[in-house]
C-alpha cells in the first residue's frame, strides 16, 4: 500500500504568497523540500521522528530558516522500492531510507559532507537506523526554480 504524507509546518498557513514574500528576503532563503522514501511497515511515530531529525539537521548544519519544513514521506511496498543491497561495498537492508533533498545551489563540498555525517549519526542515535541504511541525495537548483504559491517566483529579484 502506498502512503503519502505531506508536512507543512511553520510560516505557511494561509495566503501563502504574501506570507512567503514577507518571511524571506528577496533573493534569499535556503528552503529545501525533502522526499523521504522507505519500505512500508514503520509506525507513524517512527516516520515523524525521522522527519524531525532531518529538519533539525537542516537547521543546524545547512542553516535553513526556522519554519522551512516541507517534507513528503512515502512508504512503498518492498517490490516497489528496488535498490542494490551492496553498491560501493555498503550493505543495505530493508530498513534503508532514501532522502532526496532539493535545495538552493551554492554549498561547499565540506558543508555537504558535514551534513551527510551529522544526519546519519543523528538517525543512528535517534531511531537506531543503521548508518549503512541512510541514502542521501542532494539536488541543487537555482533560486528562480522555486514558486511558493500564487504563481510567483518569490526569490527572483524584481
Amino acid at each position: 500500500m502506498l502512503s503519502i504524507r505531506v508536512l507543512r509546518i511553520g510560516l505557511l498557513t494561509s495566503s501563502i504568497g504574501r506570507k512567503m514574500e514577507s518571511a524571506f528576503p528577496k533573493g534569499g532563503g535556503e528552503m529545501p523540500i525533502v522526499r523521504i522514501d522507505l519500505i512500508e511497515g514503520k509506525s507513524e511515530e517512527y516516520r515523524a521522528q525521522v522527519g524531525e531529525i532531518v529538519y533539525q539537521t537542516l537547521l543546524d548544519v545547512l542553516n535553513v530558516p526556522k519554519g522551512d519544513r516541507f517534507q513528503v514521506i512515502t512508504e512503498h511496498r518492498k517490490s516497489d522500492l528496488p535498490f542494490d543491497r551492496d553498491y560501493l561495498g555498503v550493505h543495505r537492508t530493508d530498513d534503508c531510507i532514501f532522502f532526496q533533498i532539493t535545495l538552493n545551489a551554492g554549498r561547499s563540498v565540506e558543508l555537504k559532507q558535514s551534513f551527510y555525517k551529522e544526519l546519519t549519526d543523528r538517525l543512528h542515535q535517534g531511531v537506531k537506523l543503521r548508518k549503512e541504511d541512510v541514502f542521501i541525495n542532494l539536488v541543487e537548483v537555482p533560486k528562480e526554480n522555486w514558486s511558493y504559491g500564487n504563481g510567483l517566483a518569490q526569490y527572483v529579484s524584481r
